[in-house]
């Protein structure tokens, strides 16, 4: 079973990647990068596979660089 993450994992891996906190309205935070946005929502203990797999599409990333987020 894949590993599951919560909101503040996404967010900690995300700001060691690069992004920045845009913006929050209602329950989604917005990261940009600069040329990726990456909408997370708020609060979650548990994201679910689809959200995650949205969360790699929009940020560009691999599943591989959330399981090491120093690399």
């Amino acid at each position: 079973m894949p590993r599951r993450y919560s909101t503040r994992d996404i967010q900690r891996i995300l700001l060691a990647r690069g992004f920045t906190r845009v913006s929050q309205r209602g329950s989604h935070v917005k990261f940009s990068s600069g040329t990726h946005t990456v909408i997370v929502p708020a609060g979650r203990d548990v994201i679910r596979a689809g959200t995650f797999a949205s969360i790699l599409r929009q940020s560009g990333l691999r599943a591989a660089d959330f399981e090491d987020p120093q690399a």
